[in-house]
């Protein structure tokens, strides 16, 4: 971890949750809430008292570069931001369930079946505790309900620990005084009349229970103040007991806060207005993410400081709230000029967006120009960018790298450059890679749906644009041109039954009509119409790049061969550029898996 100063030294728990209890010890304001149930706390319990050792601690110190907005742990007093020393990064709930169970005067608040809460008190039957096994431990911690009563299933009380008296007559010691036990025996001493039997019993549990409360060490791991956040960020992954990733979005969230600035409330807002750009139901921009929008606007500002244009995470962590004040705004307009230039495409839903990573690039390239209308010249060189990106499959993983050359190559580009951008000179197709797109779990898969949407297809059956049904929500998807069955039936080869080549967007209610039936059947089915006759249907099939005599013969393999050549032309118009047409089997194609990985989500 560079430059970072830490240091790990063990720390009485009883001096640990007092720190907590007056705020020199609080959390981030990022941290999520205190989530462990009753089970986890008994148990937790169980091995303190034990002394097992329950994991080390992280904090960070106060008063760095990082200012991170400090509040009070769950059940503890509200403390103020001053008064805050070190910050917990890794052991919350740890710390939380501890000062609740034995510090706090208050009942425990922990989730209940569903989303009740319940309240508890802990306790341990001291008898038990010191005669049975160890491995019985967790069977001494007693959770007893609010009112110090338990009852059976038709609520007759069976123990009532309400008063300190009956504490003493059941011989549970309850766990909020393990601290400052000594008032606790002495009055149980009182109440059994100084009895040898008891005081050897109390003298016992001191020594082999309370003694390792009191005695109780927790190795805890120091973040200097002068660590990087970026350092903070990665160490928290790495450590972070409760398996949650903390985000840039949390981290950038509680920055802001010292600033009184709500990121969060901030990008709710944005991401209603981003879901209903134009009013449609499922905008292409619907699944845009806070990070998504994090990295644009670092891609932005990064280029406005005249440094090397970046959006990793380092970068994005460096991010100051007049940077980002500044450049939102503009960012939202960009983003809803993107959404028209996908629009353009035929790209309307998010469901068929191929890389929602790219619409990043998209959105920050269209912010520099700030033009709501390109030229067709524009137009023409952006959507050459954009589907090479596509079809070059050149954002899958994590492609942050790429956002920063796409950025100022098509800005300089689009203003008449001549350097043709990275993104454009790298890409590839090569025509088989059609074979293996077989589900939209492939970014170019989508992108041949859109493609072939781009070429105004025809309903089979009514005729209508293919388009209309989009704008108006119609259950339009992607379905076998040769069914499935039928392709089984005639053992057909699977990959090419369903590749892309043998799909095509099609409305539900012709879709229907297709059935298991062979080509042949239910063409002269839908032509069977009053309205349809041969030579519609026919005009209808070339708008999905589909040879109406091949596929009316029921010829399969002609047909593939015929439309994959079809498709893979409009792959070419699309890019700019040509495929590479060869039966190269030796080298691999990439699986038809999912092609993006987003480094961090909402």
């Amino acid at each position: 971890m560079p430059d970072a100063n830490y240091q790990v030294n063990p720390k009485p728990l009883r001096e640990l949750l007092h720190e907590a209890g007056d705020g020199r010890v609080q959390l981030p304001d990022f941290q999520r809430g205190w989530v462990w149930n009753d089970k986890r706390i008994r148990s937790l319990l169980a091995s303190i008292s034990l002394s097992y050792p329950v994991g080390a601690v992280m904090m960070l110190e106060t008063g760095g570069s990082i200012r991170f907005k400090p509040r009070s742990l769950e059940g503890a007093p509200d403390s103020t931001e001053e008064a805050a020393q070190r910050l917990i990064l890794d052991g919350q709930q740890r710390l939380t369930s501890l000062f609740q169970s034995l510090l706090s005067d208050k009942p425990v608040e922990t989730p209940g079946r569903g989303k009740k809460t319940i309240r508890r008190w802990y306790y341990i039957d001291m008898k038990k505790a010191i005669e049975g096994e160890e491995a019985d431990r967790e069977d001494a911690i007693l959770s007893i309900p609010e009112d110090k009563r338990l009852r059976s299933s038709k609520n007759v009380i069976e123990a009532d620990y309400s008063t300190a008296e009956l504490e003493y007559q059941n011989m549970v010691f309850p766990l909020k005084d393990i601290f400052n036990s000594y008032a606790w025996a002495n009055g149980f001493r009182k109440h059994w009349n100084q009895d040898q039997d008891k005081l050897r019993l109390w003298d016992t549990f001191h020594n082999s229970i309370v003694r390792n409360f009191d005695l109780y060490e927790i190795h805890v791991f120091s973040l200097g103040k002068n660590t990087p956040p970026a350092a903070v960020c990665q160490v928290f992954e790495k450590l972070n007991t409760g398996g949650v990733a903390l985000t840039v979005f949390e981290l950038l969230t509680a920055r802001f806060a010292i600033d009184g600035f709500k990121l969060g409330e901030d990008w709710e807002a944005r991401k209603q207005q981003l879901k209903n750009i134009g009013g449609v139901k499922s905008p292409v921009l619907g699944k845009v993410s806070n990070t998504d929008f994090l990295q644009a606007v670092t891609l932005l500002a990064t280029r406005k400081r005249q440094a090397a244009i970046s959006c990793k995470r380092a970068d994005m962590l460096k991010l100051e709230l007049e940077e980002y004040q500044e450049w939102a705004d503009p960012l939202m307009d960009g983003f809803k000029w993107a959404a028209s230039f996908l629009a353009l495409q035929n790209v309307r839903d998010a469901k068929f967006l191929p890389y929602r990573s790219q619409l990043i690039p998209l959105a920050a390239i269209l912010t520099v120009l700030k033009k709501e209308m390109l030229t067709p010249s524009e137009r023409k060189k952006l959507a050459q960018w954009y589907w090479c990106g596509v079809f070059g499959e050149l954002y899958a993983g994590t492609p942050a790298t790429r956002f920063a050359q796409d950025l100022p190559d098509v800005v300089e580009w689009m203003r008449g450059g001549d350097t043709i951008p990275r993104t454009v000179d790298n890409a590839l197709f090569r025509s088989r890679r059609l074979l293996s797109l077989q589900s939209l779990r492939s970014a170019a898969y989508k992108g041949v749906h859109s493609l072939i949407l781009r070429g105004n297809p025809c309903d089979w059956s009514t005729g209508l644009k293919m388009e209309h049904f989009n704008e108006f929500d119609y259950a339009v998807d992607i379905h076998h041109i040769f069914p499935q069955k039928w392709c089984s039936d005639r053992k057909i080869d699977k990959d090419k039954c369903n590749s892309i080549v043998n799909k095509t967007p099609l409305y539900a209610p012709t879709n229907r009509k297709l059935g298991a039936n062979a080509p042949s059947e239910y063409t002269s089915a839908i032509e069977k119409d009053e309205e349809n006759d041969e030579a519609k249907l026919d005009e209808r099939l070339k708008s999905h790049f589909i040879d109406p005599n091949l596929l009316r013969a029921d010829k399969f393999n002609d047909f593939f061969n015929a439309r994959h050549r079809k498709l893979v032309e409009q792959i070419e118009q699309a890019m700019g550029k040509d495929a590479v047409w060869d039966d190269d089997e030796g080298e691999e194609l990439p699986d038809d898996d999912d092609d993006e990985v987003i480094d961090e989500d909402e």
